[in-house]
């Protein structure tokens, strides 16, 4: 992937989660948001070639806004100066993360059987995402920062006159992001989550889109799927903060 693209996916990704601000300095995404998506408040480089010295300047624009500073930071070679830096400003990495992509097509052919789609969470969505096995406070941020994005679809899957399975389609920037995916405990292996894929596919190929993107903690078993669906890794990243 070439620097163009790499600054275009990391400007859609953080669009897609919506921060309440993003700055931009010395080629690094600043975004600054309270709540509980790690993209929407973790500074970025746009290229693999960053500058460490900007660290310490970003530094203060998350002080001055009261923020814990934190930073997510790819796993790659030209990259190592700028982990150098925050180790020795003593931030510590956690929640190894791949970043995948995919193609549109990719999703849409997971099923014929695709979910519903809506331009807004309704109750039995917020519910399933907020459900069983999840924490409701966090839910609750993550849906409001992901309702606010300029353009989202939420898929849903009815059973039983419940909603079991949901998820999360953002276009942007010749990109879509596939986000909150969940499926409630007693729904899983049925399906339910390669319906929600593919109808995020099916919005994107009306929008034109035909990139896909997605991150994935390096121990969800849902990379299987993932999988299935076309997705290869670029890199891993990790979250960086300090204890």
């Amino acid at each position: 992937m070439g620097a163009a693209e790499i600054e275009q996916m990391e400007r859609a990704i953080v669009g897609s989660v919506a921060p309440e601000r993003v700055v931009e300095i010395a080629g690094w995404l600043v975004p600054l948001d309270n709540g509980a998506i790690g993209r929407a408040k973790s500074a970025v480089p746009l290229a693999h070639a960053a500058d460490p010295d900007a660290v310490a300047d970003i530094e203060q624009i998350y002080l001055a806004a009261r923020l814990p500073p934190a930073f997510r930071v790819a796993e790659t070679e030209a990259l190592a100066p700028v982990r150098a830096e925050l180790l020795a400003r003593g931030y510590i990495a956690h929640t190894a993360t791949i970043m995948k992509i995919g193609t549109a097509a990719g999703l849409a052919a997971l099923t014929d059987d695709a979910a519903e789609l809506s331009d807004q969470p309704d109750a039995d969505w917020i519910a399933a995402f907020t459900g069983e096995g999840f924490d409701p406070e966090e839910g609750a941020q993550r849906v409001r920062n992901l309702a606010r994005a300029p353009d989202v679809r939420f898929a849903s899957v009815r059973q039983g006159g419940r909603t079991v399975a949901v998820g999360v389609g953002s276009y942007g920037g010749g990109w879509v992001g596939v986000h909150g995916m969940r499926t409630a405990p007693d729904a899983r292996r049925q399906g339910h989550a390669s319906r929600v894929l593919s109808a995020i596919g099916r919005a994107a190929h009306a929008r034109g889109v035909e990139r896909a993107v997605l991150q994935v903690v390096e121990d969800n078993p849902a990379r299987s799927l993932y999988r299935a669906a076309g997705f290869t890794p670029l890199w891993r990243y990790h979250y960086w903060g300090r204890p």
